[in-house]
């Protein structure tokens, strides 16, 4: 999947714990280019796209797991964010592939795995990864969907980055919807 990194337009999404959440619908992790495999929520259920598409609804699943997920400390992402600073000050910084990340569908019929890309510029708080975890967890239990994410989308439609913070209280306002 190298050759095909993510979109990461800021103006046309926005990161919020493990999701791109956009005008064009909620993504596990970032965006990426065809033909790299990109994971959609939906109201009715998770949709592969890319070579190798399928589609379940919620009531078809038992779980729904991201792993190999970048987590850092706040000191850790700080000291990440400085060395990628000064490397670009001394050009010696390379861009590198957003870090991938595997999404298990968890269904009757058995499990299917994909890569999904990272969204997070250099990798997410724990509680972040908690927080979208538990949000994931509703959807399975199906005390939820990902349309709480798009009717924020659409009601802020964020000029900025999210911080981590940030992102954890809107996170914890999807949670409480739930």
């Amino acid at each position: 999947m190298a050759e095909t990194p993510p979109l990461h337009p800021a103006e046309d999404g926005a990161t919020v714990g493990l999701f791109w959440v956009s005008a064009d619908g909620v993504y596990v992790g970032a965006p990426a280019t065809a033909p790299a495999p990109n994971v959609v929520l939906t109201a009715v259920g998770p949709r592969v796209t890319g070579p190798h598409p399928r589609e379940w609804t919620w009531s078809d699943l038992v779980g729904l797991e991201i792993t190999e997920v970048p987590t850092r400390s706040a000191p850790q992402r700080w000291a990440t964010h400085a060395a990628s600073f000064v490397a670009a000050a001394l050009d010696a910084w390379v861009p590198s592939s957003p870090t991938e990340m595997t999404l298990s569908v968890i269904a009757s019929d058995g499990t299917y795995q994909t890569p999904v890309y990272s969204s997070a510029a250099v990798a997410y708080s724990p509680r972040e990864v908690a927080l979208s975890r538990r949000l994931i967890s509703h959807f399975t239990q199906g005390t939820a969907t990902p349309a709480i994410m798009t009717e924020w989308w659409e009601q802020t439609r964020p000029a900025k980055v999210l911080r981590s913070r940030e992102r954890e209280a809107v996170l914890e306002l999807w949670l409480a919807r739930a």
